[in-house]
């Protein structure tokens, strides 16, 4: 009997993954096509309203690749388990900057402009320490909350204002050949189109990636914990990474280190003011006293990597990336007891 239920089932769990298969291969390639529109977007829209694409990475592409970690954490919050809101945007954190930017720079290096060294990392810096400062009572309200809001919409507005008012810098294009500009609409077009493509893709990538490895590690007490802080983390810093690749891949770097310090910034103040305000956010003693000290560990990489050099080269990038794989380990031991 347990034999004809054994061959009566093999078709379906092949069924199963089969399936789980397809939507990871499918996730992957809706991914690359949603990366593609949005670089090319945003370097239209970069052109079209005479900003620096820097400064759209930081702004436009950095919010658009934070809004899954915004919708995970609402959602979260409004069906009772904000909690989740920390941990989802303290392993996105660490997993843009060690991860995403890691495999971006290995494909292609990353010249350094002054803003990021003077304008965004110290931003990025700084609402890191103010999540920590926010976050030493155990709790995130309300009025904490507004503040990371208010924080954010003003430097936005700054920012851009600041692009607007100056000059380009050098190693840019000249602004005074209008009629070669993209249209408005059609690189607005573009983004959305980007956008889509990247919500869906890591959808479909995550579920098929959890499918899988859901069988891989049936039988494993720690599965789901295990599938939470590698595959579901992976996933969810999908579109950043496909984004930045993407924009690495086509020399638009500065559009992709932009959008991985703009993303933190917004996953900080945007993701966590938010939906704190929606719902006090409790912060576990298992994040205060192990993945803060890693979210700035991260930081201070970063740091190093920006000032030493005029670039963040492939060497810098396999040891940020090593760092990744180092944290995942140290999780990985945790979870089987052995640390």
């Amino acid at each position: 009997m347990a034999y004809c239920i054994q061959v009566v089932s093999l078709p379906i769990l092949i069924k199963n993954v089969s399936m789980d298969v397809a939507l990871l291969v499918i996730g992957l390639g809706v991914l690359v096509f949603g990366g593609e529109f949005l670089v090319r977007g945003a370097v239209g829209f970069s052109r079209t309203m005479k900003l620096s694409p820097l400064v759209v990475g930081m702004t436009i592409v950095a919010f658009g690749t934070s809004a899954p970690e915004l919708l995970v954490s609402l959602t979260s919050a409004l069906q009772g388990n904000p909690e989740i809101a920390v941990g989802n945007v303290v392993g996105s954190n660490i997993a843009n900057i060690a991860l995403v930017l890691g495999i971006t720079v290995i494909i292609f290096p990353i010249i350094v402009k002054k803003q990021v060294k003077r304008i965004d990392f110290p931003v990025m810096m700084g609402a890191t320490l103010l999540f920590l400062f926010f976050s030493m009572d155990g709790e995130l309200v309300l009025w904490e909350g507004l503040s990371m809001v208010l924080i954010i919409i003003a430097f936005t507005f700054l920012l851009i204002r600041h692009a607007k008012n100056k000059s380009i810098e050098e190693g840019n294009e000249d602004w005074s050949d209008e009629v070669q500009l993209p249209s408005f609409w059609k690189s607005l077009l573009f983004l959305n189109i980007g956008f889509v493509g990247l919500y869906f893709g890591a959808d479909w990538f995550i579920k098929g990636a959890v499918g899988i490895a859901d069988y891989l590690l049936a039988d494993d007490p720690n599965k789901n914990t295990i599938i939470g802080v590698t595959v579901v983390a992976f996933g969810t810093s999908a579109p950043e990474l496909v984004a930045s690749g993407v924009a690495a891949y086509k020399k638009e770097t500065d559009i992709s280190v932009g959008n991985l310090i703009g993303s933190n910034v917004f996953n900080i103040l945007l993701v966590l003011g938010i939906t704190s305000m929606v719902k006090p956010i409790p912060v576990s003693e298992e994040i205060m006293s192990f993945d803060i000290y890693w979210v700035i560990g991260v930081a201070f990489l970063l740091f190093l990597a920006l000032f030493i050099g005029n670039k963040i080269g492939r060497m810098k990038g396999v040891i940020l990336l090593l760092t990744y794989f180092a944290y995942i380990t140290v999780i990985l031991l945790k979870v089987k007891g052995v640390i």
